[in-house]
């Protein structure tokens, strides 16, 4: 048995990029996703690190990620990781992202839209979506002290 699965919390570093691919008309968006974790290192001082993630929506996810995220949202991704090669002057390069099949929206409503959007407009158009396997991301979380509380553990 394998598991491929990736979990991250952070912030966008832009604001989404979305395309529609011209031959299937299929919907995806691109953001980059900021983790930020710190240690102490051999002489007692904190270091900050960040870390930058690909991240990939695709179909009716893409569409939701496009019209309510913006840069330095905060957001909770679920998916899997794929690294894909390709070739650039004659060199093999590899790329390496989180395909997600899961986004929820944190933060307060300020950071996710620019205060003309609802949860009650993103609650009309998520019931008005077509019914992809994809899962839909649920209405923006007030804060990730929230989502904690659901853990069971």
């Amino acid at each position: 048995m394998s598991v491929n699965k990736a979990i991250l919390v952070g912030r966008l570093g832009q604001d989404p990029d979305y395309r529609v691919n011209p031959e299937t008309q299929a919907p995806r968006c691109n953001i980059s996703v900021a983790t930020d974790s710190s240690y102490k290192n051999k002489s007692g001082e904190k270091v900050d690190k960040t870390e930058w993630h690909r991240v990939v929506f695709f179909g009716n996810l893409a569409e939701i990620a496009n019209q309510y995220l913006k840069k330095g949202s905060q957001v909770f991704v679920e998916g899997r990781i794929e690294t894909t090669k390709y070739e650039k002057d004659g060199q093999d390069k590899y790329s390496t992202s989180i395909v997600a099949s899961e986004m929820r929206m944190l933060g307060s409503k300020n950071d996710t839209s620019s205060g003309s959007d609802s949860d009650d407009s993103f609650n009309q158009q998520k019931s008005q979506s077509s019914n992809e396997p994809t899962k839909a991301p649920s209405p923006a979380v007030e804060s990730f002290e929230q989502l904690e509380d659901d853990i069971p553990f």
